[in-house]
């Protein structure tokens, strides 16, 4: 979502470093070059001006223009105001309130709030280990109850019964009536999903009103695209006037957004950014961290975001039993696929060297696509073995490596080149255990 916002940034701090020491037109220079990447990013203006009178204002400091490195200190400014500007610490959703909390999810038409009410249900179950109840109050789009009781099924969570006939009725009755039957069934949430309207539409605003009257909902969240860029901060206006919204769950980052959403939603209504969406399956909804999204933007990495998707697929014991296997000089290629199908369930190459320091950099030049389809040629080459040539490549012998290219597609040089990469791999990883690298290497793999 930042990319493009992250580039122009990156060729405004690179023209500072051709300057030994910042002075006051050169960093106006630079402000005006950072005003206009965030304009063109779609960020509210009145936010891009209030930001650039608070960075400017530190960056004129003496400490700043007296500092040896006062590219380093600049970017520190406007890292810090990024953070500030995206909401500060982290909010954390809100669910300390008697059972079963009420969570009632609204927005525009095509924002994803049934997908969302999806993701949001499966994230309580897995991460939080809670009961979540899912309730389709949407009876104006077809096939709308119909999707979210697939979801649930998808996902094992229990979803209230509302009629696919036509017959569903009142939507502000269907909600009262899912969180009477989530109570029933010991459901410690409810996640009620609304149906779309615009923020202009009197009569289905009113509607939501009851609603939030009849329900109590603990918390009000509103599910934006972050595709529509500064319009998602008119409908969040426009909502929090009318039903005083709790939070946000920006959706569909993963696309062509320019990031304006993001970067003016916290400071225009106040209200926080709980979620973001990263794609279309069930599981793409992650957390969102405001000095994570900015460090991104800046091309710092984002190491806690990766050591956190690793977690997920790789526990401590499996970490200790590599670190053995390396120390023992025992790590196998059937190891090594392992790890590349362990990599694969983290994302794109994309996206996880993006997470790292100086990723950006990195990338710069490097075919990424290219990259992907190594892996695929790797992976192929692999399958390809017996689980005995996997166990010990030292048998593998001119004959078995023509067998082995003929079943995975490829030459014998590429056999051949990819068994030296894996045994300099080897050599490389043994000696990051013999340097004292003992209870880190699982999570550096």
């Amino acid at each position: 979502m930042f990319e493009s916002l992250g580039e122009k940034l990156e060729s405004v701090f690179r023209r500072l470093r051709g300057h030994g020491k910042l002075t006051e037109k050169n960093i106006e220079e630079a402000l005006r070059e950072v005003r206009l990447a965030l304009l063109e990013a779609d960020v509210n203006f009145k936010v891009v001006k209030d930001f650039i009178d608070r960075v400017k204002g530190q960056a004129l400091g003496q400490e700043v223009l007296m500092s040896l490195t006062p590219e380093q200190q600049f970017i520190k400014i406007v890292h810090t105001e990024l953070v500030a500007l995206l909401g500060g610490e982290r909010t954390e959703l809100d669910l300390a309130a008697a059972p079963p909390v009420v969570l009632m999810l609204v927005g525009l038409n095509g924002s994803g709030k049934t997908t969302t009410s999806g993701k949001l249900a499966r994230y309580l179950k897995t991460e939080l280990k809670r009961s979540p109840y899912l309730v389709p109050a949407d009876t104006y789009r077809p096939a709308a109850i119909d999707q979210l009781q697939i979801i649930a099924k998808d996902i094992g969570v229990p979803v209230h019964p509302t009629p696919q006939d036509g017959s569903a009725g009142d939507p502000v009755a269907i909600a009262k009536a899912g969180v009477d039957a989530a109570r029933r069934q010991a459901c410690d949430v409810v996640i009620i999903d609304t149906a779309g309207r615009l923020q202009i539409d009197d009569e289905l605003m009113s509607e939501l009103e009851r609603m939030r009257t009849v329900v109590n909902p603990h918390q009000v969240l509103l599910v934006a695209d972050a595709m529509t860029g500064q319009e998602a901060v008119n409908v969040a206006t426009g909502f929090h006037a009318r039903i005083a919204l709790d939070g946000v769950v920006l959706t569909k980052v993963e696309g062509d957004a320019r990031g304006g959403a993001a970067l003016s939603l916290r400071s225009v209504t106040g209200k926080p950014i709980l979620f973001v969406g990263v794609g279309e399956k069930l599981d793409a909804l992650e957390a969102f961290y405001p000095d994570r999204a900015a460090s991104r933007i800046l091309g710092m990495g984002d190491m806690l975001s990766l050591i956190e998707k690793a977690e997920k697929v790789y526990d401590q014991k499996q970490a200790e039993a590599l670190e053995k296997k390396l120390r023992k000089n025992q790590f196998t290629l059937e190891d090594f696929q392992g790890q590349l199908r362990m990599l694969k369930q983290m994302g794109s190459m994309t996206d996880l060297v993006a997470m790292l320091p100086g990723g950006k950099k990195l990338m710069q030049g490097a075919d990424m696509n290219a990259a992907e389809k190594e892996f695929k040629r790797i992976e192929a080459i692999i399958s390809s073995m017996t689980r005995e040539e996997r166990q010990k490549p030292e048998i593998l012998n001119g004959g078995r490596r023509r067998r082995i290219a003929t079943g995975s597609g490829t030459s014998v040089a590429e056999v051949n080149r990819f068994l030296k990469q894996y045994l300099d791999a080897k050599k490389m990883m043994r000696k990051f255990t013999q340097l004292g690298m003992k209870g880190k290497l699982g999570k550096l793999f």
